[in-house]
Parts: structure tokens; sequence; C-alpha cells
């Protein structure tokens, strides 16, 4: 598969998804960037935005399997991955797969339940694979976590751990809908038959698998390789922060920007793609210090920040 024609089925999914979802193009555009780019993708928001629907019309569109597991504070960690069961006939112990052994796993409202639980993902989501009673099982290809959460000031939630954070490729957030958007969710519950439009498969696993490897032929110019390491660096030395972006990081906005490129039909990395994916990359592996955090300093404002300090670096589109 060609930049070509990876960048037509990525239209192709995104069409079919917003077919279903009353959402913009570009959030489209930034969760997809995730899926290309290999990734794990965490959308934050109120209640009723979305969320679970949007997770569920993309697994159908890409045309896989897909498991949806509901976080609560007395989910335990072998809900997720599964548990040795004893079998009488044989007096032997089998291993029953646990609702994480899907291509899509949506983590719904993940910080609803305590760190111990949220924190059976993190071998899954970085080396697709999870390890009980010290036997490891692989899991599907593609595998992709797509997991939602509403604000941590929402009451009964707990905050993600950093590593857990970390893990997540894309941050990003539905919001309120349009004025237009609003109408149609009103046109749609006013018509009971049309409530939920259906959505159909444009790919297929192997599709998918084929898909996800394109932006690695992708080309990224030294200078922009500078640029992305720079950027990463810019974070470390911001009075503000804490905690600033860390090498894993700055590899992860180099993946997204290459997978971005690709959804724009291009062969080679700009710094426009770079700067497209920094917010949804880095601004949630940030850790404020606890003054910034006391004045209510905002993450996206510090990502802004750094994005104006370092310098822009000019590559002709040519490879």
């Amino acid at each position: 598969m060609d930049v070509e024609e990876a960048s037509e089925r990525a239209d192709q999914v995104a069409d079919e998804v917003l077919e279903a979802v009353v959402a913009d193009r570009e959030f489209m555009e930034t969760v997809l960037t995730g899926v290309l780019a290999r990734g794990h993708v965490l959308l934050e928001d109120v209640p009723g935005t979305g969320k679970t629907l949007t997770a569920n019309s993309l697994a159908t569109a890409l045309g896989l399997e897909f498991s949806r597991i509901q976080f609560t504070p007395d989910l335990l960690p072998s809900d997720v991955t599964g548990t040795h069961v004893f079998d009488e006939s044989d007096g032997s112990f089998l291993f029953t797969e646990g609702p994480i052994f899907a291509n899509v796993v949506l983590a719904d409202e993940i910080n609803r339940a305590p760190p111990k639980t949220q924190a059976a993902l993190l071998e899954a989501m970085e080396e697709e694979q999870v390890t009980v009673d010290g036997d490891t099982h692989k899991l599907p290809d593609p595998f992709i976590v797509i997991a939602t959460q509403n604000p941590i000031e929402q009451e009964g939630t707990f905050e993600l751990p950093e590593a857990q954070v970390d893990r997540f490729l894309i941050k990003t957030t539905l919001g309120y809908p349009e004025e237009a958007g609003e109408l149609e969710l009103l046109r749609r519950r006013a018509g009971r038959s049309d409530q939920t439009p259906t959505v159909e498969p444009v790919l297929d696993g192997p599709t998918v698998r084929e898909l996800r490897r394109v932006p690695e032929d992708v080309h990224v110019d030294p200078d922009v390789l500078e640029y992305i390491a720079a950027l990463g660096r810019a974070t470390r030395i911001r009075p503000q922060v804490q905690t600033g972006v860390s090498p894993r990081g700055t590899q992860r906005l180099f993946e997204a920007a290459r997978a971005r490129a690709v959804i724009e039909g291009r062969d080679f990395v700009t710094p426009d793609d770079v700067r497209h994916v920094v917010e949804p990359v880095l601004a949630h592996r940030l850790v404020l210090t606890p003054e910034a955090a006391v004045e209510g300093v905002e993450l996206e404002g510090i990502v802004d920040d750094v994005l104006e300090s370092v310098p822009v670096p000019t590559v002709e589109p040519t490879v």
C-alpha cells in the first residue's frame, strides 16, 4: 500500500465514523493519527459527548473485533486480563481470556477504577501482551486501546498514574458540538427510528495492519528531526514544568508526525505536520510544579509557548 492509497483509506474511515458521530473532522483525523502511528488514544471529556460512540464506530469502520471494559471502583486486574480457571475434568488450570483480548479495546471511564486496575493495561499497551500467573499471552494484532475518562474534578475519579498516561500516544477531546451538530442530535432523537446511524466496515484486519506500516516509509528531513528533538527538550526547561517530555514522548511525536503526513497524502514530513500533532501528543505528558498547578497553568499553554520559542525549519517539498 502506498501513501496515496493509505490516505484514501484513512479518509474513508473518517467519513464512515462521522456518519454516526457528531464531531469535527479535525478531531477524527487526530484519533486516526494515533491509530496509524500504532498508538493508543485517550479521550477526555464530560459525560454525554460521544466518547463511547466514537470508539465503537471506529472499531466497526476498521473492521476489527471490539471489546468494551467498563471501569468501576471494584474492577479487578483479572477482570481485565483474564484468569486461570480450574478444570475438574483433568485437574488442570485453563487460562480464560479477559476482555482485553480484542483488536480495539474500549477502556470506558478508565479513571473510575483504582490505579492497581488501571496498571493492568501497562504491559498490554507497551508490549501487546499480558502476563498472568507467570504465563505470557500475546494479544491480537492490531491491538488498539481507546480509553475514555471524565475530568478528574468529577466525583469518584482517580487521576491516572504518569506511567499510564505516557502510554497514550494521543490525548484529545470531542468538546461540545457546534450549533448545527447539536441540532442534528436533536433531529435524531426526534425520529426514534433514526437515533443511531449505522456504521459499516470499510477495512479489515489485514488492511489495517498494512495501513499502519505505511508511515514507516515516510521521509523525515534531518532538520525536521532536529526540530522534533528541540521541542521535546524545550519542555524540560520550562519553570512551570516539574517533569518534561521523556525521550519516549519525543519518539511518539516523531511517529505521530509521520502518520499525519500519510493522512495528508504526503510521503515526507513537514514542520506543519509536527506542529499539528504536538499538543495532543505532548501536553498530557507534562507534569506541572505544585505552584503552577495551584495557579491553574494550562498544559496546552505551555506547549504553545514551546512552539513559539523553537525556530521552525524551512524544508523543501522534496525527498
